[in-house]
């Protein structure tokens, strides 16, 4: 059985659009360009919240 460790939350490309407001495009290119850090899951993105936190401090 494995453990899902309750710490890591990751978010989608859309809901970092929502919870930003600005446009999935915008979070995308953001991805793509490497400013903001994420994996890809299937044909997916995931972005750690400790990643979307940086990410915001960065900018901020």
């Amino acid at each position: 059985m494995i453990k899902k460790n309750l710490k890591d939350q990751f978010y989608t490309l859309e809901e970092i659009a929502k919870i930003l407001k600005v446009s999935y495009l915008t979070v995308y290119r953001w991805v793509k360009t490497g400013k903001l850090l994420s994996f890809k899951a299937g044909k997916q993105y995931r972005i750690k919240k400790e990643n979307l936190d940086d990410f915001i401090k960065k900018y901020e």
